[in-house]
């Protein structure tokens, strides 16, 4: 039966997504405080204006969220899923960890090792069947609180069903989906079961409208549909490249605590040494291990840059519930150990590692950087390599993987990589250190504008009226 949409729905413009705008702890005295979070999402709705009746669907992800909905607490603009409570006790701890993070993060960004990896058997079935759940949840929440003929714009990998479930019990809907990751190619795509693969596209196609980060990631998808299920349905697909918020960065590095983590990071390197930047989370397709590798091999190859240079390693932490990030996290640290080991003398750390996820910090490596490194596997964007040159004090010379989504749109002016070739990484790195000083300002200058030419509010904006056909 097709749900009608409750009485006192009135939503006109839903987000549906994972994580939301708001987070909740449980204090020692038992009080619920909130903090909000930011992003392109969270500045694209507060664009559209309070009078649009707009609505975040999102999952409780922590105690301190679960509570909040046990208690009926709720953010103006925000409702709040407890999966388990609704579907069962561990369901989205199976649909995240188990299949968003463990499968489809894995397919998309290719990081299977597939002698011994993927095996499809009864746990990824259970598994999926969680998956499946999660996603209804998320539909039938949308069903009830949306307005007739509202804009839904889902979020990610996370929910790939959602549209095709909606549109079953909501056809006036108007929905997107928009995804923030790669998509894999064909040949790759179909290691998944042939029914899931499928069931994953068809959710997808039940979109009025799809959007991706660049035209690669659009066209695997388009491909996918053609080789599994002929074609894309009519469904309408766009490109929308995400871009910095540049007026948020320059005015965020400049405050107090970013000029005192500069001051400190100076410390730390000293005086006259040339800074090789990356900012990370310890994700398996950011690639920190070979950066590290490189910037080693550049050290053995160059040794004129010994005790000249320091690689600033911010690798955060990301995912340690699952055993293969935290023996990834232990990596990063073990050859950043080793490299200080080999080359480190009384006066020169080579590698300075931070693993304590501090923005102010991210900032002010971002401003003293000579030379950033974005080398991921393989990456939706990376908002890393748009950022720095948009803060850089001196300017930037941008080493960039030709797999990270960004390469589309920065290219022209940053130095391309390979991410699995080591020793060209590291002949990439001594070509970055030595940019004459004017051709490296002139680039981060014409990276910046490339790199804000979407921000994230005319990003969101753009999506939604491709999707309404409001405003161009």
């Amino acid at each position: 039966m097709v749900p009608e949409p409750r009485s006192s729905a009135a939503a006109q413009v839903l987000v549906a997504s994972n994580r939301g705008p708001v987070s909740y702890s449980v204090g020692e005295d038992g009080e619920l405080s909130a903090k909000r979070g930011g992003g392109g999402l969270v500045s694209g709705l507060s664009a559209i204006g309070d009078e649009a009746d707009a609505l975040w669907v999102c999952a409780a992800l922590g105690e301190g969220d679960r509570e909040a909905v046990r208690r009926g607490v709720a953010e103006p603009g925000v409702r709040m899923l407890d999966v388990d409570a609704g579907a069962g006790e561990g369901v989205h701890a199976a649909a995240y960890n188990g299949i968003a993070n463990s499968v489809l993060w894995f397919v998309h960004h290719m990081l299977y090792q597939t002698p011994l990896e993927p095996v499809f058997g009864p746990e990824f079935r259970a598994q999926w069947a969680a998956y499946e759940q999660y996603n209804r949840a998320f539909a039938e929440a949308l069903a009830a609180e949306a307005a007739p003929g509202a804009a839904v714009l889902v979020q990610d990998y996370h929910l790939t069903l959602v549209p095709g479930m909606l549109r079953e019990l909501r056809d006036d809907l108007r929905i997107g989906h928009f995804s923030h990751t790669p998509w894999a190619p064909a040949d790759y795509f179909r290691m998944l079961p042939d029914d899931v693969a499928e069931q994953v596209l068809r959710g997808m196609l039940g979109a009025d409208r799809l959007g991706f980060l660049t035209g690669r990631w659009a066209d695997n998808f388009t491909e996918c549909c053609v080789r599994l299920l002929g074609g894309t349905s009519g469904t309408r697909i766009g490109v929308h490249g995400l871009g910095a918020d540049a007026d948020f960065l320059r005015e965020r590095s400049r405050r107090d605590d970013v000029e005192e983590r500069l001051r400190a990071l100076r410390e730390q390197i000293g005086e006259g040494r040339k800074t090789i930047v990356r900012v990370d989370r310890t994700e398996l397709s950011k690639n920190i291990v070979r950066g590290l590798h490189a910037y080693r091999q550049l050290l053995v190859d160059r040794p004129e840059w010994r005790e000249r240079v320091v690689h600033v390693a911010f690798a955060y932490p990301s995912r340690q519930d699952l055993a293969v990030y935290r023996d990834y996290t232990a990596e990063v640290s073990r050859v950043a150990a080793a490299i200080n080991s080999e080359f480190g003398t009384e006066g020169w750390t080579p590698v300075v590692l931070h693993v304590e996820d501090d923005f102010a910090r991210s900032l002010a490596a971002y401003r003293l950087a000579d030379v950033a490194l974005v080398n991921p596997i393989r990456d939706g964007m990376n908002l890393v390599a748009k950022e720095v040159p948009v803060v850089s004090d001196e300017g930037c010379a941008l080493v960039l993987s030709r797999e990270a989504g960004a390469y589309e749109e920065l290219a022209e002016d940053a130095i391309a990589v390979n991410p699995y070739d080591i020793s060209a990484t590291a002949v990439a790195l001594h070509s970055a250190l030595g940019m004459a000083p004017e051709e490296r300002a002139e680039r981060t200058k014409r990276l910046a504008a490339a790199a804000t030419a979407l921000p994230p509010t005319q990003w969101f904006l753009d999506q939604l009226h491709a999707l309404t056909g409001g405003p161009s």
